[in-house]
């Protein structure tokens, strides 16, 4: 079992920064693709930023440029930096990831961290 847990959201000021970060932990495992997917009130979730397992990364239009995506394989962590943040990038963002367990993937999400950007 692996358990996945966020954390780095917040509450900043339109032009601001933050950093999330997805950490993984639990049983012997290596993560094979993440993702960053974020849902405000009243919004259907979408996916914000994805990473492969060989480390090609893809983004929403809306956060292009404005957002990286990286991992850190030795801490078992996906990281999500966000930039120049807007009002609208006020959401709860949720971390995805498929992990490698032997030869088997298994998919596994986290709880969420809140971000909230004032205008």
């Amino acid at each position: 079992q692996v358990q996945l847990v966020e954390s780095g959201g917040g509450l900043v000021q339109a032009g601001g920064s933050l950093r999330l970060a997805c950490a993984a932990s639990g049983s012997t495992f290596t993560i094979n693709a993440g993702t960053w997917y974020r849902q405000a009130p009243g919004k259907r979730r979408e996916l914000v930023a994805h990473i492969s397992s060989i480390d090609l990364t893809d983004y929403a239009d809306s956060v292009k440029g404005r957002c990286t995506i990286s991992r850190d394989n030795s801490k078992n962590t996906v990281y999500l930096q966000m930039m120049s943040l807007k009002p609208e990038d006020t959401a709860v963002y949720v971390c995805n990831a498929d992990v490698k367990i032997g030869e088997n993937l298994y998919s596994y999400w986290g709880q969420g961290t809140q971000v909230t950007v004032s205008s």
